[in-house]
């Protein structure tokens, strides 16, 4: 824990910097840091400012308490977070090591938490299994559903499910944090209020989803608790990876320690973030704090379904998709659904191969009350 001295120097510097500095970037806006929110006892956590390389963390629960308190007055905020990231990464500031397994998901609740299909391969994949073909309009009209957000799990918590039988999933996917959005915003607007990205295992019981489909009123028991991963990033850290609405570096997905999905979220996302806020905010404004996530990050191959990493393809980020496939060239699945004793991970590293949001590490584990 860092000294209630160490605090009182944070505030001194702060005090002293009238206008806080910003770490510029190539687009100029500045901001750029990396938040984590650790487990504190209490349900909404301590909003701390991580390094870059995610090995330190120094408190700013006196500036926020919590990374939505944060976000609900961002633009004052921002800057001074900012500030603590600068002396952070210059020695400046008093810091303690950050431990990916003592933090929570950036944010442990949300007050919305709106999932997309921005990969339409994935969605054709889907009805291409069941014989069906893909409307025409899944290429220009977005899918979204709104999941459950009042409880998020901690990035290295169990994934705990009741029954295998339910068809437990991952989904790797990833997220952006938004600011107040405006009911009927334009792309613009929607790209201009993306605060945070962020990386997403949006755990699905796939035996549950067609029943619930087939009533025709959305995904509930289908879609347990989310995972989110350790650290929330501001675009600007991306670096050229981001082009202001989507990342452009492989999602890594691992299965028992083995490689079982590179998929670039750059590639073949047919809807970027702002066409996805825009689609949110057509007829509602967007609450700061709003989760906004892409769908399972999914990449074909030279125009076909795409290959097992093992055969050299880019692999694929939830098992459902595999199993598509395996329907698609062989008339029956043949990979089964997640067990207990699993392990998931999802990560994504930068060009020199360093973790930029750490990682999403999950065992499956049956429930018991």
């Amino acid at each position: 824990m860092i000294p209630k001295s160490g605090n009182r120097l944070l505030e001194e510097i702060l005090r002293k910097a009238k206008k806080p500095k910003r770490r510029q970037s190539r687009t100029g806006r500045g901001n750029r840091m990396k938040l984590a929110t650790l487990k504190d006892g209490t349900r909404d956590g301590k909003l701390v400012v991580v390094s870059r390389d995610l090995t330190r963390f120094t408190d700013a629960s006196f500036l926020a308490r919590t990374l939505q308190a944060a976000l609900d007055d961002w633009r004052r905020i921002a800057p001074h977070l900012a500030t603590i990231a600068e002396s952070l990464e210059n020695n400046a500031m008093p810091s303690e090591r950050f431990h990916e397994h003592d933090a929570h998901s950036p944010l442990p609740r949300a007050y919305q938490w709106a999932d997309g299909s921005a990969y339409v391969n994935h969605v054709e994949l889907v009805r291409k299994a069941r014989g069906a073909e893909m409307p025409a309009s899944f290429w220009t009209d977005p899918l979204v559903y709104q999941g459950g957000s009042d409880s998020f799990i901690p990035p290295r918590d169990p994934i705990r499910v009741v029954d295998e039988a339910f068809g437990i999933d991952m989904e790797g996917e990833v997220a952006v944090v938004v600011d107040d959005v405006p009911m009927g915003a334009s792309l613009d607007e929607a790209r201009a209020a993306i605060r945070l990205v962020m990386l997403v295992n949006d755990v699905t019981l796939r035996a549950l989803t067609g029943p619930e489909l087939a009533k025709g009123f959305g995904f509930f028991q289908s879609k347990p608790s989310s995972a989110f991963s350790p650290v929330a990033v501001t675009p600007d850290e991306l670096g050229d990876a981001w082009d202001g609405g989507k990342v452009s570096l492989p999602l890594l997905a691992d299965l028992n320690g083995k490689p079982f999905g590179r998929a670039n979220a750059g590639v073949d996302m047919t809807f970027d973030f702002p066409a996805l806020i825009v689609h949110a905010a057509r007829t509602r404004p967007l609450a700061a704090g709003t989760i906004v996530g892409s769908g399972t990050v999914s990449n074909k191959l030279d125009g076909g379904p795409g290959k097992p990493v093992s055969d050299g393809g880019a692999g694929y980020s939830c098992i459902a998709e595999l199993r598509m496939i395996e329907t698609i060239v062989s008339g029956e699945p043949k990979t089964p659904f997640l067990r207990f004793g699993d392990t998931v991970r999802i990560e994504m590293k930068d060009k020199t191969g360093h973790s930029i949001f750490g990682a999403i590490e999950q065992k499956v584990e049956k429930y018991e009350r």
